[in-house]
């Protein structure tokens, strides 16, 4: 049989070469997702900022699109680091609180009567490994997969447990901090945070620098397979501290009248970017920067109040960020709770230096980034994202309106935290409507209208002067949490009503320095109780509250209620009497993020005390107390209720 000259050429020369660009283009496409922690919609000089520095992620805007309209699904972290993992909102997760550091693991969502004035959602406390999250879904296709950062999406208490980011999907979690909900002790080597004992550095490191290089490992060990790398930076949440050298450049640069003017903020934004364009110098370095889909987000806004506690001191009262023109910051259903700066860079599909301003959601990033893999989502499975690959390359926009619900939260109208109580938001078009549960004086809900498009500081409330659009955005938020099956809060019927050996707490009154229900001391700052709750302004370091305590040698077990901004560290001591030292010392960690969180400690009493002291939580200028019980080694538990 004759062969065809072009087979024949074929044989004897070879296959025709195939170009780098033709390669590239019939290759998966690798995925790099980073994410901020914290970070406002105001914080990248791309974005506005005329204080913060960030040349690298303003560098990686010029290569892609920014997105303008850009939201997180949630005004806090955990639930929006679900909704990108799983593509579905917070409220049919369950996970609508940052709770998911804590060990009682809950996978349900409910309502939970409490003291307050509104009942609000008891959040689910782990991402539940029924999902088929988006790194398995591209580790089926085919790609590594790399988790490197914070997680806080939950922990594993037992050894069949499948809540930590090697069961949902990850070859690879670095440095496995399940249970951090921030860098607790600080950025700058040594780290406190970083259990493994085998993860050391020079002093001073910061830990988002070493985790770019360990992500750099990662990618050129995948050499030759696409890669998927989940880039969770600590950054820039609390605790509040930075290189020296950083605050010391800003402080020179510091304008009184620019609403952004923290020079210790300023440098963990630098610190930040850093950490980005090291990880972005690893990616060109492999030569693997052409088929790289890059997103850049934030979990939830910035933190647009004043810090309290910084170290080095001296930043503790100038709020740390300013979202202006948004209003508030991180915990609020205003704008500056869930608008984000978000940036993707697509090479040969995104055009360079764009901008677009079409509704994006961090629910989105799901649908999406699998589109882009061309891996469908797993049948069965609820997607609430929308595919955005299309407006990204130029098509239309799949998405018309936003949701946001917030189960949490109960912040007076004059609160520091603008806009942290318990609502949900629809935006459609220009349009925001949000729904506060339970505020108004009968009970009833309270609506809020903002035209965006002319009221991005959202001042002005036209719910009374657009009544028929008020109640359109209305029932269609009530048609989304419907389907979503969301958790409702309530206006509590038990509220205000006297209790067997108790009075109902005013209102709000002052309390005495020195005099606080039930024979605590006050050593901590001033004092308030409003709707039974004891909250303390903090006057700083070694601020403690203290009780007279008997108690025998053996086991006491110490539990109590507690809500602060910001994480922290206290502890719990016990004394043989006022003035004298302690004889037992037991530290205690809270996460913040303005939720209730029952802390319960174990005290081996082992001599006769007589003196509790409740040592409140370092970086927080207020924290709150409502329920403490103290069960002794023998004889009845005492509760405190205020």
């Amino acid at each position: 049989m004759k062969l065809s000259l072009t087979l024949l050429i074929f044989i004897l020369v070879g296959a025709p070469s195939v170009s780098p660009a033709a390669d590239a283009t019939s290759r998966k496409p690798n995925i790099l997702l980073i994410l901020a922690d914290d970070l406002g919609a105001r914080d990248l000089g791309c974005f506005g900022s005329t204080y913060y520095e960030t040349p690298n992620l303003d560098r990686l805007a010029s290569r892609g699109v920014r997105l303008t309209n850009a939201y997180s699904a949630s005004p806090l972290c955990s639930p929006t680091r679900s909704s990108i993992l799983v593509g579905q909102h917070p409220a049919r997760t369950g996970i609508t609180a940052p709770v998911c550091h804590l060990p009682t693991i809950v996978v349900e969502k409910k309502l939970v009567s409490g003291k307050a004035r509104v009942n609000v959602a008891n959040s689910v406390t782990r991402l539940k490994p029924d999902y088929h999250t988006l790194a398995e879904a591209l580790k089926g296709a085919g790609y590594a997969t790399g988790h490197f950062g914070k997680w806080h999406l939950g922990h594993n208490m037992a050894a069949d447990d499948t809540y930590e980011p090697r069961d949902q999907g990850f070859d690879v979690d670095w440095p496995h901090t399940p249970k951090a909900p921030g860098p607790g002790g600080g950025y700058l080597a040594p780290w406190k945070f970083i259990t493994d004992a085998a993860i050391k550095d020079d002093a001073g490191r910061h830990v988002d620098e070493r985790m770019a290089d360990e992500a750099g490992k990662f990618i050129r060990a995948s050499k030759g397979r696409p890669f998927f790398v989940n880039f969770w930076l600590f950054s820039v949440h609390s605790p509040w501290n930075a290189r020296a050298d950083y605050i010391d450049h800003f402080k020179k640069k510091t304008d009184p009248a620019n609403p952004q003017k923290n020079p210790l903020y300023a440098a963990m934004v630098r610190s930040m970017d850093d950490a980005v364009g090291r990880l972005l110098r690893h990616l060109d370095e492999s030569g693997e920067t052409e088929n790289t889909l890059i997103v850049f987000w934030s979990d939830n806004g910035g933190y647009a109040y004043p810090p309290k506690q910084t170290d080095p001191a001296g930043f503790a009262e100038i709020p740390a960020t300013s979202n202006l023109p948004f209003r508030s910051g991180k915990a609020s259903l205003y704008e500056g709770g869930t608008r984000e700066p978000g940036i993707v860079v697509w090479p040969g599909k995104v055009k360079a230096g764009t901008t677009a301003d079409f509704l994006v959601q961090s629910t989105d990033l799901y649908p999406t980034l699998l589109s882009a893999a061309g891996v469908a989502p797993k049948a069965g499975q609820k997607t609430d994202g929308f595919d955005q690959s299309a407006a990204l390359t130029g098509g239309t926009p799949p998405r018309t309106r936003v949701f946001c619900h917030f189960p949490h939260g109960d912040a007076p109208r004059d609160a520091v935290m603008d806009g942290f109580y318990a609502g949900s938001y629809i935006r459609e078009g220009d349009f925001k409507l949000i729904r506060f549960y339970a505020r108004a004086d009968d009970g009833s809900d309270e609506l809020e209208l903002y035209d965006l498009s002319k009221d991005p500081g959202e001042r002005t409330n036209l719910a009374k002067e657009k009544p028929d659009l008020a109640a359109k955005l209305n029932s269609e938020l009530d048609a989304f949490l419907k389907e979503t099956d969301a958790v409702i809060p309530k206006l509590n019927p038990d509220f205000g009503k006297a209790v067997p050996d108790e009075k109902a707490a005013p209102k709000k009154k002052a309390v005495a320095a020195d005099d606080l229900p039930g024979g605590w001391k006050n050593r901590a700052g001033v004092a308030t109780v409003r709707d039974g709750v004891l909250n303390i302004h903090t006057k700083g370091a070694n601020s403690f509250l203290g009780v007279g305590a008997p108690l025998s040698a053996g086991t006491a077990r110490f539990t109590f209620r507690v809500r602060a901004p910001q994480a922290g560290e206290g502890k719990v001591a016990l004394l043989a009497a006022a003035g004298g030292t302690e004889s037992l010392s037991i530290p205690y960690k809270i996460a913040g993020e303005s939720v209730w969180e029952t802390i319960t400690l174990e005290l081996p009493v082992k001599e006769n005390t007589g003196i509790l002291r409740l040592y409140l939580p370092t970086n927080s200028a207020a924290v709150d107390f409502d329920d403490i019980v103290l069960t002794p080694p023998q004889g009845e538990p005492r509760r405190w209720s205020f």
